[in-house]
């Protein structure tokens, strides 16, 4: 019996690897969407940009999609850079190095990472979201080099980085793998698979 096809709407091969690790248990195959896919990230929230992705990714290749959004939220900095954490600054030295500055010495470090996805059908029709949080707080320095926000944010329950997690800690702890968790019984059912 051929599995049920999933796109992940992302061109981001980590990303890929990573939401695919998490719905690794179910009996599914995924794909990563068109190489020549380029959807603009227009939206005013995270659910907004997971849907452009998905929805986009969805009817050019006909296929159930599911796609995330997420960014990293600092209360000191009124949620900041949020939404905009893939943008907020032209490569990961100069993100983290604006970060760190603009946070400076405040004993405030409480942050988040924020990850909105969503399921559409082959139509593009959106099925059911998720919301996934991972609290934490960030770092005066990264952890380890060349790292991304993940090698400045500290997760308590993990005692290490987000950049530090393995692939079990991401599903449990992660932003990402707890909307995931949310999004795998809809899958089933679309799907009408057993688990």
């Amino acid at each position: 019996m051929t599995k049920p096809l999933l796109i992940i709407a992302s061109g981001n091969p980590r990303k890929v690897a990573e939401i695919e690790a998490m719905l690794g248990p179910l009996p599914l195959e995924t794909k990563r969407q068109p190489e020549d896919l380029e959807v603009q990230e227009t939206g005013s929230t995270y659910l907004e940009n997971a849907l452009l992705k998905a929805q986009a990714a969805a009817k050019i290749t006909n296929s159930w999609t599911i796609a995330d959004d997420s960014g990293l939220e600092v209360d000191a900095l009124n949620g900041d850079p949020g939404i905009y954490s893939a943008r907020y600054e032209k490569n990961n030295e100069q993100k983290l190095k604006k970060l760190l500055l603009a946070l400076g010495e405040s004993p405030y470090r409480s942050a988040r990472f924020h990850s909105s996805m969503v399921l559409c059908d082959p139509t593009g029709i959106p099925i059911t979201t998720a919301e996934g949080i991972c609290w934490g707080e960030i770092l005066k320095a990264p952890a380890y080099p060349n790292g991304e926000f993940e090698s400045i944010f500290w997760v308590k329950e993990a005692q290490c980085t987000y950049g530090e997690l393995n692939q079990e800690q991401l599903t449990k702890l992660g932003s990402r793998g707890k909307a995931a968790r949310n999004i795998a019984p809809y899958l089933l059912k679309e799907f009408g698979l057993n688990p």
